[in-house]
């Protein structure tokens, strides 16, 4: 997914936006203007991919368990839970 390689180019520590991942599909089957048309596609594939726990996903500085309105892409282990300090294991 495109999730995981806009953050192979990022920091360890760096997460992603889904709009990110949405554009770079849009780009990638040539719809650049129609890439809020794929959100629906990402937002499938992120909750996939969070019940493998293949990513985790947060939102300002608190990890959480399953999308529920806004939130950031990123690497299992990866983000600190700025509430506790500490890296959240799954």
């Amino acid at each position: 997914m495109a999730a995981k390689a806009l953050l192979a180019a990022r920091a360890p520590s760096a997460t992603v936006c889904p709009s990110e991942v949405a554009r770079v599909l849009a780009r990638e089957i040539g719809r650049d203007a129609d890439w809020k048309d794929l959100m629906p596609i990402v937002h499938e594939a992120v909750d996939a991919m969070v019940e493998e726990e293949a990513l985790q996903l947060s939102w300002k500085g608190a990890l959480l368990n399953r999308r529920t309105g806004p939130y950031r892409i990123g690497r299992v282990g990866a983000i600190v839970d700025l509430r506790s300090g500490s890296e959240v294991e799954r």
